[in-house]
């Protein structure tokens, strides 16, 4: 088995910037050449696909997990280990569950759900779990200005933004998840 399991959160298209697609590339044979498994959407599609084929080239360990009901739309890919979950709450659970630490490739509504609930959950003490926003091409920065706004008007601790590393592609994410993984409260979280 794997030393650690990184949940890879992103969207189910490719998006407009080949940029993304590349760093998807580079995240998903980063995380098998590390020796770490992947656990993503199952999905074959859109950035989804693209970090899950990167890292099965590359020998990389996956799981993936999947709610009945995208089985047929996602054309499932075929993960060393997968998952089918009775719906989306349940996906994000046992994706969650089974990991060591999360990092989010661009992505839409799905992705923007799955980050904000394991931030959350980090704010509230739930997880120590490390949570690198893979920032591709700035993809993330609207976001990271939210946070800073929230911070701002005083609906979270300015600690909130220490709960997210930005990271500006794949290997400064791998770099990321390297060094809050080595802390030993990461690996017992």
């Amino acid at each position: 088995m794997s030393r650690y399991s990184i949940c890879v959160y992103c969207g189910a298209r490719d998006g407009a910037d080949p940029h993304f697609a590349t760093e998807a590339d580079a995240l998903g044979r980063a995380i098998a050449q590390e020796g770490w498994r992947l656990v993503y959407g199952a999905g074959d599609v859109g950035l989804m696909g693209r970090v899950a084929q990167a890292a099965d080239a590359a020998g990389g360990a996956t799981l993936g997990v999947i709610p009945r009901h995208l089985v047929e739309v996602e054309a499932m890919h075929g993960a060393e280990r997968h998952v089918i979950t009775e719906t989306m709450h349940e996906r994000k659970k046992v994706m969650f569950m089974n990991s060591d630490a999360v990092a989010v490739l661009p992505g839409g509504a799905g992705s923007l759900d799955e980050f904000f609930e394991v931030l959350t959950w980090a704010q509230l003490g739930l997880h120590g779990k490390p949570i690198v926003l893979v920032n591709v091409a700035g993809y993330w920065d609207p976001l990271l200005a939210l946070l800073d706004h929230v911070v701002a008007q005083g609906f979270a601790a300015p600690s909130l933004r220490g709960l997210v590393t930005p990271a500006d592609s794949a290997e400064a994410a791998l770099a990321a998840l390297r060094a809050a993984l080595s802390r030993p409260s990461a690996a017992s979280e």
